[in-house]
Formats: structure tokens, C-alpha cells, sequence
């Protein structure tokens, strides 16, 4: 199962108990043994998966958050994965990233509307709502002043 794909303790304990005769002491065992020799480590799998996805696409904090939570990581465990992944990589450089890609595929926002499609498209990605209505308000100023 870990060849296929990697996976949290309690990912693997879960899947482990699926199987047939599986009990808890063996689960137990098997997963005391993988982390014995560095198969299994948490805090390894949530910045390896952290540090991936926010290196394939522009990812906020809050929605990492929720797939390491969904990956059944610890809250401590996923908060300091994540304080290293965007220590080196800080979110307003991903906004950035992302509201750049989004008007190079859709154009500026000439609307409410659109303005609004794109808060709501940056709030899915997990960035914070602050964070996201401070960049929405230096674009508009920049068309502002683009006009003028």
C-alpha cells in the first residue's frame, strides 16, 4: 500500500483493519514496525504532500489544511508542515501567482460580478478572506489609475 501511494499512520491503520483477519494487535505491530524503519512518519508525509501541492498550483494555507486534515494528520503536526512550506514559500506570493494566472485566462474583472467570481474562485484555493480583499484592492486601484 505505501508503494502505491504515501500515506499518514492513520490512513494506513485504517486500511490495514479493512483487510481480511486483520485485528488491531497486528495493525499495531506492522505500523510500530514501518515507523521503526522510516516508512511511516507523519510530520515527513504532511510536508512532503504540503510542499507538493502548493508546488503543482497557487494553494492557500486554509484549504492545505483541510486535505491534511482529510489525510488524517494531527492539527499540530499539519500547522508545523505547514509553517515550513510557506516560511519558503510565503501565501502572497501564491495570491499573486494565482490572480495572475486567473486574468490571463479570464481578463480584468469588469464588473462586480466578475470581481466577485474572482473573490470567490481565491477563497476556494483556501487563501485568506483579508489577504484576498487587500489584493482585490490594489487591482482596482491599479485600473484606476491605468484610466486616468
Amino acid at each position: 500500500m505505501l508503494s502505491a501511494k504515501p500515506r499518514s499512520v492513520a490512513e494506513l491503520r485504517e486500511r490495514l483493519l479493512q483487510g481480511r483477519g486483520a485485528t488491531k494487535a497486528i495493525v499495531e505491530s506492522v505500523i510500530q514496525r514501518l515507523s521503526e524503519y522510516g516508512y511511516l512518519d507523519d510530520a515527513r508525509f504532511a510536508h512532503s504532500y504540503a510542499s507538493l501541492r502548493v508546488q503543482q498550483r497557487p494553494i492557500g494555507r486554509q484549504r492545505l489544511q483541510r486535505d491534511l486534515w482529510l489525510k488524517k494528520i494531527d492539527k499540530a503536526t499539519a500547522n508545523e508542515a505547514l509553517d515550513l512550506v510557506f516560511a519558503a514559500t510565503p501565501e502572497e506570493e501564491l495570491i499573486d501567482r494565482a490572480i495572475e494566472k486567473r486574468l490571463r485566462l479570464h481578463g480584468r474583472p469588469q464588473s462586480r460580478a466578475e470581481t466577485k467570481k474572482l473573490f470567490d474562485h481565491l477563497l476556494r484555493q483556501g487563501f485568506a478572506f483579508e489577504l484576498i480583499g487587500e489584493k482585490l484592492r490594489t487591482i482596482s486601484s491599479v485600473e484606476v489609475d491605468e484610466d486616468v
